[in-house]
């Protein structure tokens, strides 16, 4: 069996509000394109220093718990060294730390191997950059 890497970015567009988007369609589409039925993993990786990937639940409020609960341990104040942008933006260069900036999941016969509510999501807290990349990349 050869081994294939195929890779594209994805543009996406996050507003000026702190967000979880849903990147799970774009993931399948992706794959539905370059997997062909194959096994393999995904990379999911978004090259900014204050955005994150998770894999959560949402449309049930856990996505909402998500930002509530950075905000409880990454107040938007004026704690922070690194000062520029908004007031408190130094608190979205530590997001990283705790939503790190990629995921690499299973993929089986050419999908995601997601559990039930689980969904693949681009945390951005950063309202002075609303345009995000996201790059995904298959091997298998």
């Amino acid at each position: 069996m050869s081994v294939a890497f195929t890779t594209r970015v994805l543009h996406v567009s996050t507003g000026s509000a702190e967000t979880v988007y849903d990147l799970t369609r774009d993931c399948e589409a992706f794959l539905n394109e370059v997997a062909a039925g194959r096994d393999g993993l995904l990379n999911v990786f978004v090259p900014h220093a204050t955005a994150g990937i998770a894999v959560i639940e949402t449309g049930a409020g856990s996505d909402d718990d998500l930002l509530a609960a950075l905000h409880t341990l990454l107040p938007a104040d004026d704690r922070w060294q690194h000062r520029h942008g908004t007031p408190g933006h130094g608190r979205d260069h530590v997001l990283p730390a705790l939503v790190p900036p990629h995921a690499t999941l299973p993929v089986l016969s050419g999908h995601l191997e997601l559990g039930t509510w689980q969904s693949v999501c681009l945390v951005d807290t950063n309202k002075d950059n609303p345009d995000r990349k996201v790059r995904l990349s298959f091997l298998g």
